[in-house]
């Protein structure tokens, strides 16, 4: 960055760099556990709720039932813990030593102040929504008929509990501006999700024990194509969110590797693209061979490879999920000004007690332009590899649909 482009207080004379750390580990450990919970949470109920649950509903009453317990549990052990996980957040913030004072941390919850009421709100919102899911741990209950109302409702309140991490504690200046970036995170959020514990919850069922034998066939092959859609959404909102992100604390390719910032978001984004990769291989690969093996019958020995396959491959596909959460609370601050200020110190032979900061990006015509380009470019590859998915799927089914015919037919003559 050119001199002329410095405040007019800096000197033109070197020091050192501003050093930029990653933060302790511990921090990140204990926001990863935070994020885990709650985002966990969320994804099981919305599992539950729109993929598997209308599956196994359609199948029987004893599936649903199956099905509701084996999630809700999971989720409402999440929802739980999610509650001293939030407190050790806050005690640890609260902490003058660096320790964990959680006696400060209770007293903050609700103590008058916006950063208060929405530490409140996190902790009462995913109680409730864990209160919510508990009736239906109990088998008897899990397909009755208040099974999609606790299940909307307690989707609900943890969503919004969720949400209050990104809240804003004050009013913005610009509301529009504040809404709109309000809006970009409860995307990113809620896509990872959705998504996250979708996973979990498919990972969970995939274990022994949570489904009938008889019932696995004609479960799994539509359960994984409704996952499919809400997961290929999910990669919609986290890719759109996400590029607005890196417009507003990214100027430039070159800063993912000269700023601390952009290199934790780089290796961020390559954990993503890693996890997309798995994504498509199932999409592309395994779900359209898993409804073909169903056309074809349940006896074919590839059925035992690919059974084995899937659970594997979204174990990994956790794990990776898992870990970009983790990632993602060292990111601090902004590529943008930790160049900016490396470039200061770099002309100032004064020490900088405050650092200065760069503004916030202006929004102009032509960003508005390019956003709208790459949200309709990111909706037209999602939908088009939904479809194409969908017509290799019904191509592969169609192929194994008359070889399961003729293996009938000879042994029907024999």
């Amino acid at each position: 960055m050119p001199f002329s482009a410095h405040p007019p207080h800096l000197v033109p004379l070197s020091a050192a760099a501003p050093s930029t750390p990653l933060g302790p580990f511990e921090d990140s450990a204990v926001a990863w556990t935070t994020w885990v919970t709650l985002m966990g949470f969320v994804g099981l109920a919305a599992l539950a709720l729109i993929a598997v649950g209308p599956v196994a509903r359609a199948i029987g009453s004893d599936t649903l039932a199956a099905v509701t317990t084996r999630l809700t549990r999971a989720a409402v052990v999440l929802g739980v813990l999610a509650v001293p996980a939030v407190l050790t957040d806050l005690a640890h913030d609260a902490s003058e030593s660096g320790g964990y004072d959680y006696g400060a941390a209770w007293n903050s919850l609700y103590d008058g102040s916006n950063s208060g009421r929405l530490s409140g709100l996190e902790v009462t919102l995913i109680l409730v929504g864990a209160a919510l899911l508990a009736p239906l741990t109990v088998r008897t209950l899990a397909a009755g008929p208040a099974r999609t109302w606790l299940l909307a409702t307690g989707l609900g309140a943890g969503a919004v509990a969720l949400g209050t991490t990104k809240f804003p504690d004050k009013a913005p200046d610009d509301w529009g501006r504040g809404t709109f970036d309000t809006l970009m995170w409860m995307l990113h959020l809620l896509g990872g999700a959705v998504w996250l514990g979708g996973l979990a919850g498919l990972l969970l069922l995939a274990l022994p024990g949570a489904l009938d034998p008889a019932a696995r066939g004609a479960f799994w092959a539509r359960s994984i194509r409704r996952f499919s859609t809400a997961a290929m959404s999910c990669v919609a909102a986290i890719s759109l969110s996400g590029l607005f992100l890196y417009w507003e604390h990214v100027d430039g390719l070159g800063q993912l590797t000269s700023t601390m910032y952009g290199r934790v978001l780089g290796v961020k984004i390559l954990i993503f693209g890693a996890l997309l990769a798995l994504g498509m291989f199932n999409q592309f690969w395994l779900h359209p061979r898993i409804e073909a093996l169903r056309a074809a019958g349940d006896e074919r020995p590839l059925r035992t490879i690919l059974v084995r396959r899937f659970p594997a491959t979204v174990a990994a596909e956790v794990v990776l999920a898992m870990t970009v959460v983790f990632v993602a609370p060292f990111l601090h601050g902004s590529a943008r000004n930790q160049a900016f200020q490396a470039a200061a110190a770099e002309h100032s032979a004064v020490p900088l007690d405050h650092l200065p900061k760069l503004p916030t990006k202006h929004v102009s015509a032509s960003t508005w332009v390019w956003g709208t380009g790459e949200t309709l470019l990111v909706l037209a590859l999602m939908i088009g590899a939904y479809l194409a998915s969908g017509t290799l799927a019904r191509r592969r089914t169609a192929a194994a649909t008359p070889a399961a015919v003729t293996t009938t037919d000879q042994l029907v003559e024999a």
